[in-house]
């Protein structure tokens, strides 16, 4: 903490949100790089020999280890505290970076890629952790919008620089974010949150007032009695913990396996609808559509920059309009815009002579308005709302697994889908994904927006919480420990998350 303490706590709340922002940004660096390696290793003059099966996996094997690294990150966080944690996924990211940047085979380019994505997977838990547990309440919406324009930023300024630049070289560059982040991250202080849960009371109390001032004194001590009360339960309630039974009757509950359903069609729209291919395979796809006398790299920075800008018009838009009504539209327009293009496709295969760039470049910003302002970013908004507080942490969990594991396959498969059945054959293929799904989470979420997190748990319960539910929910004396864990959860996650 070398910040003087006459600088206000917003300030530093700014300071510390950069560290982690940074670092979000060279992630979306590695998300975006693949458009700019994969067209550089298929000129003939390339030193590395590049097979249509390394390349999807040179793509798709992030996915996987991001995967890892989300089941990695909790007890990491855990153990060594949050500021130990961004240190370490920061070293590890670059390791991977000065790897590809070194690499003279596809071995090493994937060893690198893995690397980066067990950090990413790491930083995909830890970013909106750290935010919410550093930041004001009053602040924290506004910093947890960094997660997703950074990202969206990140992957705009890859693709930028590796539009003028050989891939070394752009991935030399990349590695000055998390090297500026590293050196942010010595000047940041350790969590409250993790302080206070490992009993660090006095040190806690001075890193919260260092960040909030001392006007949140209220909410620092609230912190600190459940904790105490934690501490005194504990051995008690896990000594008399049957932890099988106790699972077998969470996993039976409506409240708990309605929101996981929902969140793993939710997660295969966000990956399906083209966030991801479009990231990775954007020049392979604008050379298809357009065809080769296009710019693919001035179509593939256009609409980065579309994404950008449409993220943060979908912050606004999202807080004013029904959650239902947003999936929807945006849901319908994705599977619209994904058939159209699979039309279109199939028609310049078959000899339509019509080569207007507008037509296409039309249908390929209406996939992606679709993706910035509501297929990928929903799914983080009604992630943060439709978990009960005491089942956020294990679903949380599922749905990152998922969401990880149909990225990897939209990411493995769609070069092989291009080959075999053709860029048209694999848009009908998404398109269909998308709808089938699509259909499923409207019938099964109900309207969130407005209601209380209490609220939305007792409609996917079918019924209103019992009297004594809720005063075992309101008594830190009834079950001290569920109410802490219910406590932590709403400081950490009272602001959905607008990515990824």
């Amino acid at each position: 903490m070398a910040f003087s303490d006459n600088i206000s706590p917003f300030i530093k709340q700014c300071f510390v949100t950069a560290a982690v922002g940074i670092n979000i940004i060279g992630f979306g660096c590695i998300l975006g790089f693949p458009a700019i390696l994969l067209p550089q290793l298929k000129t003939p003059d390339t030193p590395i020999l590049l097979t249509k099966g390394s390349e999807s996996w040179i793509v798709a094997v992030l996915a996987l280890s991001v995967l890892a690294g989300n089941f990695i990150s909790p007890p990491f966080m855990d153990r060594l505290g949050r500021k130990m944690s961004h240190y370490v996924l920061t070293a590890i990211f670059l390791i991977g970076w000065f790897i590809i940047t070194m690499a003279t085979s596809v071995e090493a380019l994937i060893v690198g890629r893995i690397l980066q994505g067990v950090a990413g997977g790491i930083l995909s838990t830890l970013r909106s952790i750290l935010i919410g547990e550093y930041t004001s309440p009053s602040n924290r919406g506004a910093f947890l919008t960094i997660v997703s324009l950074s990202q969206a930023f990140g992957i705009f300024l890859v693709h930028l620089i590796g539009s003028f630049l050989s891939w070394q070289q752009t991935a030399f560059v990349c590695v000055f974010f998390p090297f500026i982040s590293l050196v942010m991250i010595i000047y940041t202080p350790e969590s409250p949150s993790w302080l206070v849960s490992k009993g660090r009371f006095d040190e806690c109390r001075q890193v919260f007032r260092w960040l909030r001032g001392n006007n949140e004194d209220d909410e620092l001590e609230d912190m600190i009695e459940a904790r105490v009360a934690f501490e005194q339960a504990a051995v008690k309630e896990n000594k008399n913990r049957n932890w099988f039974a106790k699972l077998y009757t969470i996993i039976r509950k409506r409240e708990f396996y309605k929101p996981i359903i929902i969140m793993i069609h939710s997660n295969v729209l966000l990956q399906f609808s083209g966030g991801p291919t479009l990231s990775s395979y954007s020049t392979v796809i604008m050379s298809l559509l357009m065809g080769p006398e296009a710019n693919a790299y001035f179509w593939m920075v256009f609409i980065d920059t579309q994404r950008i800008i449409f993220n943060t018009i979908a912050i606004f838009i999202i807080n004013k309009t029904k959650r239902r009504v947003m999936i929807f539209t945006t849901g319908l327009l994705s599977v619209g815009s994904h058939f159209a293009i699979a039309i279109y496709g199939y028609c310049r295969t078959h000899g339509w002579g019509y080569g207007a760039v507008w037509l296409p470049a039309m249908l390929i910003n209406l996939q992606y308005l679709a993706v910035a302002v509501g297929t990928v970013p929903m799914p983080q908004v009604i992630g943060g709302e439709v978990f009960a507080l005491q089942y956020r942490s294990i679903g949380g969990t599922i749905s990152q697994a998922a969401g990880g594991v149909a990225m990897f396959l939209a990411l493995k498969t769609f070069p092989t889908l291009v080959d075999e059945v053709g860029l048209h054959g694999t848009y009908t293929f998404y398109g269909a994904v998308l709808l089938a799904n699509l259909v499923i989470v409207l019938i099964l979420l109900p309207e969130t927006k407005g209601k209380t997190l209490q609220q939305i748990e007792n409609e996917f319960r079918g019924r209103p919480i019992k009297l004594e539910e809720l005063e075992a929910k309101q008594s830190l004396q009834s079950n001290p420990i569920e109410i802490y864990e219910r406590k932590m959860s709403e400081r950490r996650c009272s602001n959905p998350v607008l990515l990824t």
